[in-house]
C-alpha cells in the first residue's frame, strides 16, 4: 500500500513537471496543445490544470492577453503562469558591472538595477555585503515581491568552489576566497545559487531563437574575458557548474602573452579586450593586463580597425587567430553546427572572421564536415540573463511546484 501511494505521488509529480516544463518552454498554451506537447491525455491535463489553477500557479488568460486572434471561431482558452506566484532575483557580475534583475514567475522583468564594478569594489566591501545591500535596495523599490521571493541566482566569471558556495578564482578582484553565496543564503534565509557564466551562455543561447533550441551550438563570449558554453542537441555539455571548463584559458601559444589569470599564452590573453588593446598599442606581451577596459575604448579600437588602422587591425587579427585555433581544437572533440559569438567582441566579428575561418579550414574536421555556421549576437547580457532566468525558474517549477499540493500551497 505504501509503495502504491509512493508510485502514485511520483507519477503525479512527473506529470505536473511535464506540464510546467511545457509552459516554461513554449509559453501560454491551450489544454489541447499541452496534451500534444507532453503526451498526456486531455483528461489528465485538465485535472492537473484545475489543481494548478486552484493553487494560484497558473491563470486563464483574457481575450486581450491571448495571441490567437487570427483563428476562426471561438478561440481556445490559453493558460499561462500566474505572475505573482513567485519572484526571483538574478545577479550578473563581471569585471565591469553588476546587474540585478527582479523577474516574476511568468519570466517577465519587473525591475532592474545596474552598478559599476571597479578593481576596488570588493576590496572595500565583502561580496555578501554588496549583494545584500543591492537586494535590500531592490526590495524597497518593489515591496510587493518580498513575500514571494523564492530564489537568488548569481552568474559570475571564474572557477567555482566544488560546493558552489563561492569562487576559487575570478578575474574580478576581491571576489574569490570566501563562500559569499553560502554566507548570503544563511543571512537572508532563501536559496542562493552560483553559476558559471560560460554554462549560462550555452543555456541562454538555446532560447534566443527556435532554430537553436535543439541544435548543437558553441556560444563564445568575447569581451572582458573569453568564455564558452556548449549545447549539443539541446543538452548542455561540460563538467558541472563547479567544473573548471575554461575555453579562454586554453593555451594558445606556450609562454606567450600574459593573461589576467597569471598564466601565459591563454586564448584570452590575445582575444579579450585587454589583449586587443595591448596589441594595438604595441605594449610588450609580458606587461600586466589592464584591470578593466572601458566599453567606449574597445568600441574605438573596433572603429579604428574598420577604418584600416594597421595596429588596431593587427590586434583583431591576433584575436581571431586565437579564437579560431581554440575552436579548431574543440571541434576535434565536439562538432557543433553553429558557433555563436556574443559580447562586445560580436561587434568585431567581421574583423576577426577571416582568421577564425582560416584556422578552422586548417582542421581535419572542417575539411570533412564543412564549416559550422558562425553568427554574431551583439548583446551578451541577453543569453546570460535568459540562461540564468530559465534555469532558476525551471528549478522552482520542478523542485517546488511540481510536488506541491493544494493544501500545502494554502498553508504556504
Amino acid at each position: 500500500m505504501t509503495r502504491s501511494v509512493s508510485d502514485s505521488d511520483s507519477v503525479r509529480r512527473q506529470n505536473r513537471g511535464l506540464i510546467l516544463g511545457a509552459l516554461r518552454a513554449s509559453g501560454p498554451q491551450s489544454r489541447t496543445a499541452l496534451a500534444s506537447l507532453t503526451g498526456l491525455s486531455h483528461a489528465s491535463v485538465t485535472a492537473i490544470m484545475q489543481d494548478l489553477l486552484a493553487q494560484g500557479l497558473v491563470q486563464e488568460l483574457s481575450a486581450v492577453e491571448r495571441s490567437d486572434a487570427r483563428s476562426r471561431g471561438r478561440p481556445a482558452t490559453l493558460v499561462g503562469f500566474q505572475r505573482c506566484a513567485a519572484y526571483v532575483a538574478l545577479f550578473e557580475i563581471d569585471v565591469n558591472r553588476a546587474r540585478l534583475s527582479l523577474v516574476d514567475y511568468a519570466g517577465i522583468l519587473v525591475d532592474r538595477m545596474e552598478s559599476a564594478i571597479t578593481p576596488t569594489t570588493f576590496r572595500g566591501a565583502r561580496p555578501e555585503d554588496f549583494l545584500a545591500e543591492k537586494l535590500a535596495e531592490m526590495s524597497a523599490r518593489t515591496p510587493q515581491a518580498s513575500g514571494t521571493l523564492r530564489r537568488i541566482a548569481i552568474s559570475v566569471q571564474g572557477i567555482l568552489d566544488r560546493d558552489g558556495g563561492g569562487v576559487k578564482w575570478s578575474p574580478i578582484p576581491g571576489l574569490a576566497g570566501a563562500p559569499f553565496a553560502a554566507i548570503l543564503e544563511s543571512r537572508i534565509g532563501l536559496p542562493v545559487s552560483l553559476h558559471k557564466r560560460g554554462r549560462l551562455l550555452a543555456e541562454g543561447a538555446r532560447w534566443l531563437e527556435a532554430s537553436l533550441l535543439d541544435a548543437s551550438v558553441a556560444t563564445v563570449f568575447v569581451g572582458s574575458t573569453v568564455a564558452m558554453g556548449l549545447s549539443l542537441h539541446g543538452q548542455i555539455m561540460g563538467r558541472g557548474d563547479d567544473g573548471a571548463t575554461e575555453f579562454g584559458h586554453m593555451n594558445h601559444i606556450p609562454n606567450g602573452a600574459l593573461c589576467r589569470c597569471g598564466m601565459r599564452g591563454c586564448i584570452e590573453a590575445y582575444a579579450a579586450d585587454y589583449g586587443v588593446l595591448r596589441t594595438a598599442y604595441s605594449v610588450p606581451e609580458t606587461a600586466s593586463p589592464a584591470l578593466a577596459v572601458p566599453a567606449q575604448q574597445y568600441e574605438s579600437l573596433v572603429q579604428r580597425a574598420e577604418m584600416g588602422e594597421r595596429t588596431a587591425t593587427h590586434g583583431f587579427n591576433l584575436a581571431g587567430r586565437a579564437i579560431g585555433y581554440g575552436l579548431a581544437r574543440m571541434l576535434a572533440m565536439f562538432d557543433p553546427s553553429h558557433i555563436l559569438i556574443v559580447g562586445p567582441g560580436a561587434r568585431a566579428l567581421g574583423l576577426m572572421r577571416p582568421e577564425i575561418e582560416s584556422a578552422l579550414n586548417a582542421s581535419l574536421v572542417c575539411k570533412i564536415n564543412g564549416m559550422p555556421s558562425i553568427m554574431a549576437h551583439l548583446d551578451e547580457k541577453e543569453p546570460i540573463f535568459r540562461g540564468l532566468m530559465m534555469k532558476t525558474l525551471s528549478n522552482i517549477d520542478q523542485v517546488e511546484f511540481a510536488a506541491l499540493t493544494a493544501a500545502e500551497r494554502a498553508r504556504g
